[in-house]
């Protein structure tokens, strides 16, 4: 089996250290996408890792070690996205080319700070309840989670910029592989969580139907930015959910 995609995928996705593969072509680029779900749960076991061992920490201490830890790994690669997303819709005052033209400015305004801030209280809310009650299969589920809904949005939905790592993405994707690689995440996550599971699979199906009709009535697709508000919402939905379940019956 290549490994090159492997490598690609989690020098693009996280801080962990995966081979460089050095020089990469666009159908590299695409030929990676399907490992973007496997990625997610690679990074998902440092966090489990600490959070076992912070099991008897005070919680609200523990949920920001793992939090800090969660966002470590990712590199803050999608909250970027979720920043520039969240800018871009507020400004856009509806319409597409200004709320593209927005996606493309590096600076962060008020919107992107106050979404930034409430998604990353939220996480930290559901970890003070996971972490303290030793219920680790979330932090498996989640982030693989999160990053197959990436395969489910290119696989969906089309690509709005003409240049871009999504380009090359969407351009040289292997889409039965991807489906396949769907089929297989959205599987673990069940097997993992059990009914719980399930719960997180339907919930992230009903947010991908909706933010994928604000995407096309707001700018006719996706783009990169898109992409990673849905993985860190996608993340901040899966947590509350296992926060909830956690305290019921």
């Amino acid at each position: 089996m290549k490994l090159r995609p492997i490598w690609i995928a989690g020098r693009f996705l996280s801080r962990l250290p995966f081979p460089d593969p050095g020089q990469t072509a666009a159908d590299e680029i695409g030929r990676s996408v399907p490992w973007y779900p496997w990625v997610g749960l690679v990074m998902g076991l440092p966090v489990l890792c600490s959070s076992f061992l912070l099991t008897n920490a005070p919680p609200p201490v523990a949920a920001a070690l793992a939090l800090i830890l969660w966002v470590w790994v990712s590199g803050a690669l999608h909250l970027d996205g979720l920043a520039d997303s969240a800018d871009a819709w507020v400004g856009g005052l509806g319409d597409r080319e200004r709320t593209l033209a927005i996606m493309k400015d590096p600076t962060s305004g008020p919107a992107a700070l106050t979404v930034v801030a409430l998604v990353l209280i939220g996480k930290w809310s559901s970890l003070q309840v996971l972490v303290p009650a030793g219920n680790l299969w979330p932090f498996i589920a989640i982030p693989l989670l999160a990053r197959a809904q990436i395969l489910l949005l290119l696989l969906t939905t089309p690509y709005v910029r003409d240049q871009g790592m999504a380009a090359a993405q969407a351009r040289y994707l292997p889409r039965r592989v991807c489906w396949l690689s769907l089929a297989l995440a959205w599987l673990v996550v069940g097997l993992t969580g059990g009914w719980r599971g399930a719960a997180l699979l339907l919930g992230a199906l009903a947010l991908f139907g909706l933010t994928r009709r604000a995407m096309l009535n707001r700018i006719g697709g996706f783009t990169g930015d898109t992409a990673g508000a849905l993985v860190e919402l996608t993340e901040l939905l899966g947590l509350l959910l296992a926060a909830w379940l956690a305290c019921g019956p």
